[in-house]
């Protein structure tokens, strides 16, 4: 299993150089990948763009970016010139985002959301392998080609439920899940995301897997703060689910914390089931987080 930092660091006080120090950081100790999530402060795509540029050696991706604001032409593009900048690292993570966020901030209607990312999908990744897109479809049509000539580029697809389970299998390289612990994914999004796969003659899939991790010797503490820091993703419908079927109260309760052997431990179990690569979100700041980057260094 490939193990990665996912950059939570967010905010007006957080500057284009931190990104860019946080992700020689990681490359510099040895981790596979860096992620950034696109949520409301600056776009991701173009600041791994400028990682690409500033960083080598380490994957980067998306954890993820939102379809509904972005034309799958649109995407491609900036995914392809992300890609030629980088020099064929990008990891392109994409998902449907949620209700309250494409209705409530973008005005725009959240009906039938399995349904738009198939729609979505047909347009998009035949743009992401350098061909041309020549799909019609009932809300999304491209009928275009992009001349960037970058390395195509890999696509993961956020998927909770079994519809986008099987979008993913059938489109993208694989899925990336977020607050979904390991009971959920090991009966329920590996196994039905390589059914879906084996039906489809594909081989294998990624499971890129995202949880926040704290080392520390007061757990009830790391997860009482883990609990005010991720409280939105337990009130989200598609989170809440997952939280609900891995018999979670909420996002706390599948946060990895502990000492240094229980979180190295429940590390490897994500590789046991199958979980193809790890990003994990260090959530303690300053000294109170080097125990965790120390673990996982140790990890790889």
């Amino acid at each position: 299993m490939k193990l990665g930092i996912f950059d939570g660091n967010s905010g007006p006080q957080v500057t284009v150089d931190d990104y860019v120090a946080n992700a020689r950081a990681a490359a510099e100790a040895g981790f596979d990948s860096y992620w950034l999530p696109q949520i409301f402060g600056m776009e991701a795509l173009t600041l791994l763009a400028v990682v690409g540029r500033e960083v080598p050696g380490i994957a980067l991706g998306t954890s993820v970016v939102p379809t509904y604001p972005r034309h799958p032409i649109t995407m491609a593009a900036e995914a392809l010139t992300t890609q030629k900048i980088s020099g064929g690292r990008l990891h392109l993570g994409i998902g449907l985002s949620h209700q309250m966020v494409i209705e409530g901030m973008f005005g725009l209607s959240f009906d039938r959301p399995a349904a738009h990312m198939e729609e979505y999908l047909a347009a998009l990744t035949p743009l992401l392998r350098g061909e041309a897109a020549d799909a019609s479809g009932e809300r999304i049509s491209a009928h275009a080609s992009l001349e960037i000539g970058a390395d195509p580029v890999p696509l993961l697809v956020a998927a909770l439920g079994p519809r986008m389970l099987r979008l993913a299998a059938e489109y993208a390289d694989g899925t990336i899940t977020w607050m979904t612990g390991p009971k959920t994914l090991s009966s329920h999004t590996i196994p039905t995301l390589a059914a879906a796969r084996e039906e489809l003659g594909k081989g294998p899939a990624r499971v890129t897997a995202a949880l926040p991790v704290a080392v520390t010797a007061d757990v009830a503490g790391a997860k009482e703060r883990a609990a005010k820091a991720f409280s939105i993703y337990g009130m989200l419908p598609s989170y809440r689910a997952m939280l609900d079927r891995e018999g979670a109260d909420g996002p706390a309760d599948v946060a990895i914390i502990g000492s240094a052997g229980e979180v190295g431990e429940r590390i490897g179990e994500l590789a046991e089931i199958g979980v193809t690569d790890f990003a994990a979100v260090e959530f303690l700041p300053g000294e109170e987080g080097a125990g965790t980057r120390e673990v996982l260094t140790g990890l790889l």
